[in-house]
């Protein structure tokens, strides 16, 4: 892996999501990845400007597109139009930037094709949605980063820079050697995210398990039909949405943490955050589980909840030291901003040969 940090100073522009502050208060995954990202790249002594919500904190330039996060707006009922006046002041300032990095999906693709700034887009979400397809194959040429190999295949044709599997601070969260006592579920309270099956693993184990989630609007009738009667089994404990402080500590002191995915999981920040904690993930086969789960040392991955009740026996018995050194090994923030910094490196290049051509073509033409 190439290592960058000791490269003359580069000029990097970060645009975020609005809903959510960088980094969020509680929920949030894309943004807290910027954030990440953010901040490394300043401690590498990098020029970073961060076009997000007011109430975000960094350390690099903040240009606050909105006061503070939309999903705290009571009043917001648009939020694509706020996203649309940043995407404005991004394509005004994109000559002070040697990159431009976008986390915010391809509302700006029309723009950024125009004015041939240098710029890398990386897709935070699922991309096997139909309706997706002919967009990215109209702008087959954008420059992408993809989480997960495995987020990449339902769009081979795009024009992949690279897989940049996302980091933590290595300092963020605090290993515990000693293993708890509970099963632990963190994430968002969907069908997709595996609730009702991480419930009949912890019922068939016979564990308390402990879900911290966060139930979004759209949610909100799956919850109340299909989860809250669950809830007064004494087996099921719902805690709802937590912050980052309580988060070291509800993983951290957890036996196992269950991630029964549904669906063509991206990435799944949740299970190198329990990695760092040294608790190992039980995880269904789907999207980047394979990629990010080294099995038998980080936890196991399984095709059911039969296999996931044996599993959770079998993760008591893991290492946790080894455990939270397979996350030291791959999943660290300095290792991302790495990966990352050798794509701008690259995208730079190519801009500069770029230019090289045309000129010469010009040149010829004279």
């Amino acid at each position: 892996m190439l290592i960058i940090h000791s490269v003359n100073p580069l000029r990097v522009a970060q645009v975020s999501p609005l809903t959510e502050s960088v980094p969020p208060k509680l929920y949030g995954g894309t943004e807290r990845v910027v954030s990440f990202l953010t901040e490394e790249l300043v401690t590498a002594g990098h020029d970073v400007t961060l076009f997000a919500s007011g109430d975000s904190v960094t350390r690099a330039n903040l240009v606050a597109c909105v006061p503070r996060a939309l999903r705290f707006e009571s009043l917001c009922v648009d939020p694509f139009a706020h996203h649309v006046r940043m995407l404005e002041e991004v394509a005004r300032r994109a000559a002070e930037f040697d990159v431009v990095h976008f986390h915010v999906g391809y509302p700006h693709f029309p723009v950024m094709r125009r004015l041939g700034a240098p710029h890398v887009s990386t897709m935070h979400g699922r991309l096997d949605i139909p309706d997706l397809l002919p967009l990215y194959r109209t702008f087959a040429d954008e420059p992408l980063v993809s989480i997960s190999d495995a987020q990449r295949a339902p769009m081979q044709f795009a024009a992949w820079q690279g897989t940049v599997h996302n980091g933590l601070p290595s300092d963020l969260l605090s290993f515990r050697a000693d293993r708890g006592q509970y099963l632990a579920f963190l994430g968002r309270m969907s069908p997709e995210k595996g609730v009702e099956p991480a419930i009949e693993i912890a019922r068939r184990t016979g564990m308390l398990l402990k879900m911290a989630a966060k139930v979004d609007k759209v949610d909100e009738e799956y919850f109340a039909s299909r989860i809250k009667p669950l809830l007064d089994d004494p087996l099921i404990e719902f805690l709802g949405e937590i912050d980052d402080s309580e988060k070291d500590r509800f993983l951290g002191e957890a036996a196992v943490v269950l991630f029964p995915v549904d669906w063509p999981e991206p990435f799944g920040l949740v299970m190198i955050e329990a990695m760092a904690c040294g608790t190992p993930v039980v995880a269904f086969a789907r999207g980047s589980v394979p990629e990010i789960i080294v099995d038998g040392v980080s936890g196991f991955i399984v095709e059911s909840v039969d296999e996931a009740v044996d599993a959770v026996q079998r993760a008591l018995g893991l290492s946790r030291r080894l455990c939270r050194d397979s996350f030291d090994q791959r999943f660290t923030a300095r290792r991302m901003a790495d990966d990352y910094l050798a794509i701008y490196e690259k995208l730079l290049v190519a801009a500069e040969e770029s230019v090289e051509i045309t000129g010469s073509f010009r040149r010829c033409q004279l």
